[in-house]
C-alpha cells in the first residue's frame, strides 16, 4: 500500500465465503484517501471467513480473510501489506483493545499531551470539521498508525467518550454563526430532474476544496507570456525526441522544468505551514492536476523534479498521466507534492482560478496557447507578429506568501518559458 498508509477502506468484496479462488486472483477493491487498489489471493484455494465488511476501515497488515488450501486444516491469510506473527487469535485480541480504548475514560483523554508536530491527513481534517473539534484537541489524540500517526478508528473512539472539549479551552463560546442566512432550498422535479449522489472520491475532493478556502487566504495574480520560440522546437523536435527516447513529448513536462527551476530561484514558494511555523521543504515535487476518465480529479505527482532532465521529466509524465486514465497510480505517486499546476489550457480555458493543494502555499494555472497579433520590439523598431501567447495564473497563501513573491516566482516561471532555448538539443 505505500510506506506512508495506514489504513484503507474495503470498496467490495469480489468473491464470498465458500467460493473457490486462484493464486493472484483479485479478491477484494480497498481504498486509501487517493487511490483505489486491488487485493490478490495470495494462494489457491477456498475461503472460508471474512472478517470485514464494506466501508469497514482497515489497519494495513489486518487479516481480511482466510483460505483453506487444497483442503488441509493449514489456513491462509489474506492481509492488507504486511503482517507479522499474527495469529489466528487476532481478531479477538484486537476486539478487547478496541473494548479497552472505548471504556477509557473522557478525563483521561483529556488530559492528553497536544503534539503540535501529529501528522494530520486530508480524512481526519474532514472528520474533525464535521465534528467541529479544534485543531488543539486532534493533537491531543492517541494515534495508533505507523510512528504514532493518528487514523480514522482513533477519531471515533475519541469521539465516543467526548463529553466536553479540552480543559485549557474556554467553558464559554461568544463567537457568533459564521451565517444567518437559510440555506437556499433547491427545487427539482421528480421525473424530471435527477439526483446523483457523490461517489467517495468526489466527496473527499469536496472537503478539500472547502477545507482549503477556509484554511488559506488565497490571492491570485495573472502574467501573459509569448511561448512562440517553446512551441516552434516542439512542433520541430517531437517526432526526432519520440524516436530517440520513445516518449511523446508534450507540453507538460516542459511546464514541470520552468516551475522547479523557478522554485529553485524562489524556494519560499516551496513550503507548508504549520501553526506558526514554516516548512521549507528541501525536495522539488510537483503535482500535476489530473483530469479522471470519471470527472474527478487527481494529482500525481513528478518526484525531484528539478534533478530531472528534459527526457526524463517526459516518461515520468507519460507513466503518472497513463497510470492516472487507467486507474493504476500508486499510494506513493499521489502523495509528498510541495507545489501544484494545473493546465487548464487542456479544456480551452484561457485562464484559471485554482484552489490550492493543501498543505501547499500556492498553485499555478496554464492557459490554452493561442496564436495572437501582438506588436513586438524588433531591430527595425515595432511591428504586429503573430505570436503563441498563453496567460499564467497563481494562487497563492497570503499568510506565507506576499505579492512580492508570488509576482517575482511567476514572473520567474514565465521568463524560463519565453526564453526556452530554441536551439536545445535532444
Amino acid at each position: 500500500m505505500g510506506e506512508s498508509i495506514t489504513e484503507a477502506t474495503i470498496i467490495n468484496w469480489l468473491k464470498k465465503v465458500g467460493d473457490t479462488v486462484v493464486a493472484d486472483e483479485t479478491i477484494v477493491e480497498v481504498a486509501t484517501d487517493k487511490v483505489d487498489n486491488d487485493v490478490p489471493s495470495p494462494v489457491s484455494g477456498v475461503i472460508t471467513e471474512i472478517r470485514f465488511s464494506k466501508d469497514d476501515v482497515v489497519k494495513v497488515g489486518e487479516v481480511l480473510a482466510m483460505i483453506e488450501t487444497d483442503g488441509k486444516p493449514a489456513r491462509k491469510k489474506i492481509t492488507i501489506g504486511k503482517t507479522e506473527g499474527e495469529k489466528s487469535t487476532g481478531q479477538k485480541a484486537t476486539s478487547q483493545v478496541s473494548e479497552t480504548q472505548r471504556t477509557e475514560p473522557a478525563a483521561a483523554k483529556l488530559q492528553a499531551k497536544v503534539n503540535p508536530d501529529a501528522f494530520l491527513s486530508p480524512l481526519i481534517i474532514s472528520i474533525a470539521q464535521k465534528e467541529n473539534l479544534s485543531l488543539e484537541e486532534v493533537q491531543s489524540i492517541p494515534g495508533s498508525g505507523a510512528d504514532g500517526r493518528i487514523q480514522k478508528s482513533d477519531v471515533f473512539n475519541y469521539l465516543k467518550n467526548r463529553k466536553y472539549p479540552l480543559a485549557s479551552r474556554p467553558t464559554t463560546d461568544n463567537r457568533q454563526p459564521t451565517t444567518t442566512y437559510p440555506k437556499p432550498l433547491i427545487q427539482y422535479t421528480e421525473g424530471k430532474d435527477r439526483i446523483v449522489e457523490m461517489d467517495r472520491m468526489r466527496k473527499m475532493i469536496a472537503d478539500h476544496m472547502v477545507y482549503s478556502k477556509q484554511t488559506s487566504p488565497h490571492v491570485t495574480s495573472y502574467i501573459e507570456v509569448d511561448v512562440t520560440n517553446l512551441v516552434e522546437w516542439r512542433n520541430k523536435n517531437k517526432d526526432a525526441f519520440a524516436a530517440k527516447h520513445n516518449e511523446k513529448l508534450t507540453f507538460t513536462p516542459i511546464f514541470v522544468d520552468a516551475v522547479a527551476k523557478a522554485i529553485v530561484d524562489f524556494p519560499m514558494i516551496n513550503v507548508s505551514v504549520d501553526g506558526k511555523n514554516i516548512i521549507v521543504h528541501k525536495d522539488i515535487n510537483v503535482g500535476m492536476a489530473t483530469a479522471l476518465p470519471n470527472g474527478n480529479l487527481i494529482v500525481p505527482v513528478v518526484r525531484n523534479a528539478d534533478e530531472k532532465n528534459l527526457a526524463e521529466l517526459a516518461a515520468t509524465v507519460n507513466h503518472l498521466a497513463e497510470s492516472s486514465r487507467n486507474n493504476k497510480l500508486k499510494p506513493d505517486e499521489v502523495q509528498g507534492s510541495t507545489f501544484t499546476i494545473s493546465n487548464v489550457g487542456t479544456f480551452g480555458s484561457l485562464m484559471g482560478t485554482p484552489i490550492i493543494n493543501q498543505p501547499e502555499v500556492a498553485i499555478l494555472a496554464l492557459g490554452i496557447i493561442k496564436k495572437r497579433p501582438e506588436v513586438i520590439t524588433t531591430e527595425k523598431g515595432d511591428e504586429i507578429a503573430i505570436r503563441s501567447m498563453m496567460y499564467l495564473s497563481l494562487s497563492f497563501d497570503h499568510r506565507v506568501v506576499d505579492g512580492f513573491l508570488g509576482g517575482s516566482f511567476l514572473r520567474k516561471v514565465g521568463d524560463y518559458l519565453e526564453q526556452f532555448d530554441n536551439t536545445t538539443t535532444l
